[in-house]
């Protein structure tokens, strides 16, 4: 899956920038990292809920020069301050000559990501009105307006706005846009997502991120040990909670 060097090749974090009470030191994934290297034009950052791969995505989405809550290099909003001091101590190592082309997608501030595509629209540009869509389709639309020619993308947990026939949508878009040398970083819970060919896939549960295979990720096993036992499942499940 491409061949093109990767935008982002390393991160590293000095820990002596961060606050001795900060949060940080008490997220054991984000605790243990000094550096780590991307080996995948799609690496994907998985684990259970609170597990730091959110804190640690939005850090290398801002340090990149990404506006927080989400758009491309060139948007400027804020409409609440919620990112951590990670992306202070964070570096990245780039590839010389890489695109300055990319997206940062969050599905949580989606709506003000769309609001802010109309505002930026009335000076320049076609609008793409995606509030007259659902959400999915227009996240979705997004995506695919956006996932342009070579560019490094960020996405978070981008499955929370999309169906699953629209998830694999998503899917071939990431394929086709790393044929042509992007790089993607995407936290997910996803099995369909996490299910792309030659993708690293780091967990980020026990105590350090790590790689691990597809069989090995907790949401495809759960999801697995449901669909072929969903009674079973089901009645353990609703017998333990009376």
């Amino acid at each position: 899956m491409g061949n093109t060097p990767l935008t982002i090749r390393q991160l590293s974090i000095n820990w002596e920038k961060i606050p001795a009470d900060s949060y940080l030191h008490r997220i054991p994934a984000i605790r243990s990292i000094q550096t780590l290297r991307f080996h995948a034009p799609v690496t994907f950052f998985t684990g259970e809920n609170g597990s730091g791969k959110s804190t640690l995505l939005e850090a290398i989405a801002v340090a990149y020069g990404f506006n927080p809550e989400g758009g491309s290099r060139n948007y400027h909003f804020s409409t609440y301050d919620s990112h951590s001091e990670l992306e202070t101590a964070l570096s990245l190592i780039r590839t010389p000559g890489s695109s300055g082309w990319g997206y940062f997608f969050r599905a949580e501030s989606f709506y003000n990501v769309a609001s802010m595509e109309e505002e930026y629209s009335k000076t320049g540009g076609v609008p793409a009105h995606y509030h007259q869509r659902s959400h999915g389709e227009s996240f979705l639309k997004m995506a695919q307006l956006n996932m342009k020619g070579r560019g490094f993308y960020v996405l978070d947990e981008p499955e929370a706005a999309l169906s699953p026939q629209r998830q694999l949508t998503l899917l071939s878009e990431i394929h086709d846009s790393v044929r042509l040398g992007s790089q993607f970083i995407i936290a997910t819970h996803s099995p369909i997502l996490l299910g792309i060919p030659d993708a690293e896939i780091l967990s980020f549960d026990d105590h350090m991120p790590h790689p691990i295979s597809y069989e090995e990720a907790e949401s495809v096993k759960i999801t697995r040990l449901f669909l072929d036992h969903r009674h079973q499942v089901l009645h353990a499940l609703f017998q333990d909670s009376e």
